[in-house]
């Protein structure tokens, strides 16, 4: 029996209800994930871990709707709905509580779980469940309708809520707003999901108690899907979410922890769900297989070559190659889904395998394996899926495995693609002495330059980053070398700043320890390091720390943190030196930051800021906050010296110190280096910042 007319007048509410419950869900991870950046150290950990919450409960938001369209009345699911609707509008807004922030050196990833659980779960888990549930009501209410394109359409609005967040929400709104914002969304969100539940409920309403539709009794008739189908469901879906966590992690790590570089890869993640759910005519599966076998060889050649390779390039690589990736699982997908009857099953093995690829990269990867290899691992399933799904496929031409010859091809194909993964992480592994892997990546320890005498040396790398270097030769072991010559802006800082009888040094970021060479007796250094496999490495293959003359401090932590809490240091020099990796923390360049660094500093003190970095220029930014302090600031550039093991380095001075600035030695380098920035950008404070715009 038809739904009334006045039922049927509503059907837009279903895909406005859709559409802003997928917009408010891709809104709020970066949203939230840029929150409680600097509450972590800022690193990429951060969004994996979020990532894996979030497609955990998405997985959750599934599974309820699958239960209770299957075992609950239409009158009992809406009842059990509005209260959960009412539950989540009630806790609102979203933002965390700061009893949340960390106390000390504990892996954090746990801590970040049940924050978010108690701050966005249960709004997310209603959110999440909205696709199936509301395309299941759809179904109910409009028999006669297919229910996949609402599936489209909130891929559309997830896209949408993705791509908005970094070119206008984040640049116009601080967090706190942001957070506001979004948690009036979700009461306009709530009450369109009311009218979508009373219309369900009416066309329901409308049946004879015990009377069954004519779709009803054709769909009792329809096959139930294979066992291996429902297991492709899962493996094509865990295999794309592994290829999204992976090259976002390895993106990140090379360049930089912010929004812009987490929503792109989920943004391709999202187009191919709407280009797979929209038509079949916009997946031609021999176009996209062609175009997976040449992303996947154009990838493996970057990452045997990755150092040559311009940051344009490696992100059209890194980003074409998850493109095809997800296309042809998703495509692929498409292509097994079921009948309507089915629809919720569906949904629920695909984010079950969503949610597996997220454990898989979150928790599993990190404990298992001792350096990034989940992306060799997701390159390999998802070509191996794509093969099985041809073998299957009765329309395709490559069924059963004929013809020969091309079987032959596409198997000898995968092995070499196999093969080059393998190659590519034994090269990895050359010369080794130590590697080891937590919450915070991946640090390798080295030797280098084992056919030079002279040169020979022992390195620390995080990612593909240089973090130390010291000589193997006795001589040559007390030498300052990477970023910290003699010449370099904390070399020359370290060697002149004002003594007040031993100068007393912070360090933001341990690293090898090398900056310890420069202490004399009855000097302090406190060193503040976030991640705690660095210490041992530092002091079990390199000896800075050991032949230190003065006084070592070790503090385990998050620095902005452990400073916040600890008394006045009163130091001579504050060294920041925690960007010389390409992946930022933002919350070491705000205002509230500086504010703490300016609490433990002499008046006459010096704040060197280590500013090398290949991608972002993040001096506009120091001179921001040097002024905001009301300090001079001046920049130091110095070049690279091979027999000394130094690198080329940047760095800026922060002092009102005058008799300092007017060293000679600092006034020669000074007006030997560049000058002040002409980039205009706001201060940054942890509820705003930008570094899409200090991108080089």
């Amino acid at each position: 029996m038809p739904a009334s007319s006045s039922v049927r007048r509503l059907t837009w509410v279903y895909a406005v209800t859709i559409f802003v419950s997928s917009f408010l869900i891709f809104q709020v991870q970066p949203l939230i994930s840029k929150y409680i950046l600097p509450w972590f150290g800022g690193t990429p950990g951060v969004w994996s871990v979020c990532m894996l919450f979030f497609q955990v409960i998405l997985f959750a938001g599934y599974a309820y709707a699958h239960l209770t369209i299957r075992h609950l009345s239409p009158g009992r699911q809406v009842g059990l709905h509005l209260l959960l609707l009412v539950l989540a509008v009630a806790i609102l807004p979203i933002t965390p509580d700061g009893l949340w922030k960390p106390n000390g050196n504990e892996d954090p990833t746990w801590r970040i779980l049940c924050m978010l659980l108690a701050s966005v779960g249960l709004p997310y888990f209603i959110l999440s469940s909205t696709g199936p549930l509301v395309q299941a009501w759809f179904s109910r209410a409009y028999p006669e309708a297919s229910p996949y394109r609402l599936y489209s359409l909130s891929n559309i609005g997830s896209i949408l809520g993705l791509v908005t967040y970094p070119f206008v929400v984040e640049p116009l709104w601080t967090t706190e707003t942001q957070a506001g914002v979004w948690s009036l969304g979700f009461v306009l969100f709530a009450a369109s999901c009311t009218v979508c539940a009373w219309t369900m409920w009416r066309a329901s309403g409308s049946l004879a108690e015990g009377a069954r539709t004519s779709s009803d009794l054709a769909s009792e008739a329809v096959t139930p899907p294979a066992r291996l189908d429902r297991w492709l469901w899962f493996g094509l879906s865990a295999f794309a979410s592994v290829m999204l966590l992976a090259t976002t992690n390895q993106v990140c790590l090379d360049i930089a922890v912010i929004p812009f570089l987490w929503v792109m890869p989920l943004s391709i993640y999202l187009l191919s769900f709407i280009l797979c759910f929209g038509h079949e005519r916009w997946y031609p599966r021999r176009i996209y297989a062609v175009g997976l076998a040449i992303s996947l060889f154009c990838l493996l050649a970057m990452m045997l070559n990755n150092r040559s390779v311009p940051i344009l390039s490696q992100v059209v690589v890194y980003f074409g190659s998850l493109f095809f990736c997800c296309m042809v699982c998703h495509g692929e997908l498409v292509k097994l889904k079921p009948h309507p009857r089915h629809l919720t099953s569906f949904y629920l093995a695909s984010s079950a395998g969503g949610a597996a690829g997220g454990l898989f990269v979150g928790l599993i990867a990190p404990l298992v394996f001792h350096r990034f290899i989940e992306l060799h691992i997701g390159m390999l399933g998802c070509s191996l899926l794509a093969l099985l799904t041809y073998f299957r496929d009765k329309n395709w031409g490559l069924y059963h495995g004929r013809p020969v010859w091309a079987w032959a091809l596409l198997v000898l194909a995968w092995l070499g693609l196999a093969k080059g993964l393998r190659t590519h992480a034994g090269e990895v592994n050359a010369n080794e002495v130590a590697v080891m892997r937590n919450f915070y990546g991946v640090l390798r320890v080295a030797l280098d330059e084992m056919a030079n005498p002279v040169r020979r040396s022992r390195i620390l790398i995080h990612g593909r980053t240089l973090h130390g270097r010291q000589f193997l030769a006795k001589q040559k072991k007390s030498y300052a070398t990477t970023y910290y010559g003699a010449d370099s802006g904390v070399g020359l800082a370290l060697k002149n700043a004002p003594r007040h009888s031993g100068l007393r040094v912070g360090i933001v970021g341990l690293g090898t320890g090398t900056l310890a060479t420069y202490a004399q007796p009855g000097d302090a250094y406190r060193f503040y390091e976030i991640d705690p496999n660095v210490i041992p490495l530092a002091k079990e293959h390199f000896s800075f720390l050991n032949d230190c003359p003065g006084q070592v401090e070790l503090v385990l932590g998050d620095a902005r943190l452990s400073l916040e809490r600890e008394p006045p240091q009163n130091f001579d020099v504050l060294v920041l030196d925690a960007f010389s990796s390409d992946a930022i923390p933002v919350h070491l360049l705000t205002r509230e930051a500086w504010d703490i660094y300016q609490r433990h500093l002499r008046p006459d003190g010096i704040i060197a800021v280590h500013v090398t970095n290949r991608y972002f220029d993040l001096q506009p930014v120091v001179e921001r906050l040097a002024e905001h302090l009301g300090r001079p600031v001046v920049k130091i550039v110095s070049g690279r010296r091979v027999e000394f093991g130094q690198s080329p380095a940047h760095w800026m001075l922060v002092t009102n110190n005058q008799e300092f600035l007017n060293n000679p030695v600092l006034q020669t380098v000074i007006n030997a280096s560049e000058g002040k920035s002409h980039r205009v950008v706001p201060l940054w404070t942890d509820n705003f910042s930008n570094m899409v715009q200090l991108l080089k």
